[in-house]
């Protein structure tokens, strides 16, 4: 029953979230390959931002208890670290493809 209480009350807020996962899905499959570079630093720069959040999240998080914002917070700094870290790797293994060959 509590979780029920929780959707209703956050039902605006859960509402935009979905919506802008299925904004996001749609603008990002539609990006041409040239746009790939320039979005994944700005990607990583987000994801740089989850990651501070994340970080503010488990910091005043209960501890001695289980609670949605310690999980939460953790998930975030799993998932945005990844995405820097990979974002990283992607964008250094693109600009190898520009660097001249030794002979």
């Amino acid at each position: 029953m509590e979780v029920l209480k929780f959707f209703f009350e956050y039902k605006e807020a859960i509402f935009i979230i979905a919506l802008s996962i299925f904004v996001g899905i749609e603008v990002i499959s539609n990006v041409p390959a040239v746009l790939h570079t320039p979005l994944m630093s700005g990607a990583n720069a987000i994801s740089g931002v989850i990651i501070i959040g994340g970080i503010i999240l488990v910091g005043h998080a209960d501890l001695s208890k289980f609670s949605l914002s310690l999980v939460l917070g953790i998930l975030a700094l799993i998932f945005g670290t990844l995405n820097v870290v990979g974002g990283f790797a992607v964008t250094d293994r693109m600009l190898e493809m520009f660097k001249k060959k030794k002979k």
